[in-house]
């Protein structure tokens, strides 16, 4: 085994890694919302079928490679048991994602028209289904990866998975569009089966990238108890925390279709599900790329009984956290409208956009803290607490997805956003009290939440001037741009000027970093 290398550098490939998955990402989304037989139906029924498998994806793609790293972490030092615990979990795992393929694929009728009111997405679900099996052996490789600190393999082959996602759905699509004459059904269906070409690319790179595949292993029923302790509440919190849009998937189309039409009640989730969720999906993805990192680190931390070092983690990477998403929070907010036309030629949507900006940031410092309760063996607070705020969730769209938003502005899938917003607050709450408590610190809460508000407050406010004076000068796009560049300049100052950058923090920012491993080593 090579020598491990460093934090910094894995979190940034992995930075590098989720800021090229979420470009191709959004192109693929943007030539489908744009795409002509596609458009906000098309989306509804890509979605409401990938919403399906992303349940299934978020298992493999978070709960197991989490569960996989801790383990590989806390034993990372003996390569015999790290082995053995990587064959154990690979063969776990794919019983397990052949039985989720195969279910999926039988009951991919029965979902479409019985969930998801949406009986066209029957063709979308099975072309996913052979995809559930390829992720859980992904995953596996993934998370052993994690462990032992080859972040940047991990990141590659999410690059090489996205990149051949982005081209096939693109052929797909192109080619279903000719042969059917323009058939959105089909389109969808060969939309989503991209993804399962494109998990079987990333697998094979993983495989061949393996170079422990020759050492033999006994399987041992301890490991095969450890495996599954670890794993499933760790997967049982992933599911819940996508069971969030798998409601909506569920709900929106059933209870708006009673007062404005199926038709009408699918666009709007197409909206929703397709330019919303997808945008306020790109923040949070940088955040994941700290908390993999997270969780083998605090492991180990844990595991030799420093809990000190464990809350001096926590308070630096929520720190960085608020810093990279109030930011991304304010410039929604302002310019919600202007982004949603510059993408899709239209503004639908921009009240959803509004509120989920403000979800992005309870989403992200959830991340934060659910890593480090999974990193020292509290697996089960996260899966209490979501599911909490999924109760909440479902209530409060029982009560506003029945009313019409042409009689009140908060009914409909607005109503569906404040659920969501509502869902993250409580989970944020639970989960920070429950990891105080343990820890037994005393958070600097002034540096930590109070400071970065603060600077935000005189970003937005440099911003909103800004804007506003050179609008009527210059071109609106030109005169965005200005602005925030120039309350981005602010932003940082006012952190200078609160002391807020210490060297501390400036080693955990992705890049920065980079630097001062280069300046330790010389």
């Amino acid at each position: 085994m090579k020598k491990r290398k460093s934090i910094g550098n894995g979190i940034l490939v992995l930075l590098i890694s989720q800021v090229l998955v979420k470009i191709f990402g959004l192109l693929y989304k943007l030539y489908l919302a744009n795409k002509n037989g596609f458009g906000d139906v098309g989306n509804a029924i890509y979605n409401s079928g990938y919403q399906i498998y992303a349940l299934l994806l978020t298992v493999s793609s978070i709960g197991v490679p989490n569960a996989v790293a801790k383990l590989i972490a806390e034993n990372k030092n003996s390569k015999e048991q790290s082995y053995e615990i990587f064959r154990n979990s690979l063969i776990l795992f794919a019983v397990i994602g052949a039985t989720g393929s195969v279910l999926l694929a039988i009951f991919a009728k029965y979902i479409a028209k019985e969930w998801l009111n949406i009986p066209e997405a029957s063709k979308s679900i099975i072309a996913l289904s052979p995809a559930i099996f390829n992720v859980c052996i992904i995953s596996v490789y993934r998370g052993y990866y994690n462990g032992i600190g080859y972040i940047s393999t991990t990141a590659k082959s999410q690059s090489i998975e996205q990149l051949l996602k982005t081209v096939f759905t693109v052929m797909f699509v192109e080619i279903t569009f000719l042969l059917t004459r323009a058939n959105t059904e089909y389109m969808a269906a060969f939309a989503n089966f991209a993804t399962t070409i494109a998990t079987l690319g990333s697998f094979i790179y993983l495989y061949k990238k393996n170079s422990f595949c020759s050492i033999k292993c006994k399987w041992k029923k301890r490991n095969f108890f450890k495996i599954l302790y670890i794993s499933l509440p760790i997967s049982i919190g992933s599911i819940l925390t996508m069971l969030s849009k798998n409601i909506d998937s569920v709900m929106i189309v059933r209870y708006l279709k009673r007062f404005m039409g199926e038709q009408n009640a699918k666009v709007e989730y197409g909206i929703l599900s397709g330019k919303v969720d997808v945008l306020c999906a790109v923040p949070v993805s940088f955040i994941i790329a700290i908390t993999t990192t997270i969780i083998p680190t605090v492991s180990v931390l844990a595991k030799e009984k420093k809990y000190s070092e464990i809350s001096k983690v926590m308070e630096k990477y929520m720190l960085v956290t608020l810093l990279a998403v109030l930011p991304c929070c304010i410039l929604i907010m302002m310019f919600s409208k202007q982004i949603l036309f510059i993408l899709f030629g239209n503004t639908k949507g921009e009240i959803l956009f509004k509120i989920s900006s403000v979800a992005i940031v309870f989403i992200s410092m959830e991340q934060i803290i659910h890593a480090v309760l999974q990193g020292i063996g509290k697996m089960f607070v996260p899966m209490f607490s979501l599911a909490i705020g999924i109760l909440v969730k479902i209530f409060i769209n029982m009560k506003l997805l029945k009313l019409s938003p042409g009689q009140y502005w908060y009914g409909g899938t607005v109503g569906s956003c404040i659920a969501t917003l509502s869902c993250h607050l409580v989970v944020f709450f639970i989960s920070f009290t429950a990891l105080i408590k343990k820890l037994k610190i005393n958070l600097k809460i002034f540096k930590i939440l109070l400071k970065p508000i603060y600077a935000s407050c005189i970003m937005a406010l440099c911003l909103h001037y800004t804007y506003f004076l050179l609008k009527g000068i210059i071109i609106e796009n030109i005169a965005i741009i200005v602005a925030t560049t120039v309350a981005t300049i602010v932003y940082i100052i006012s952190l200078i000027l609160f002391k807020i950058l210490s060297k501390d923090v400036l080693s955990s920012v992705p890049v920065i970093n980079v630097l001062f491993d280069w300046k330790n080593k010389k």
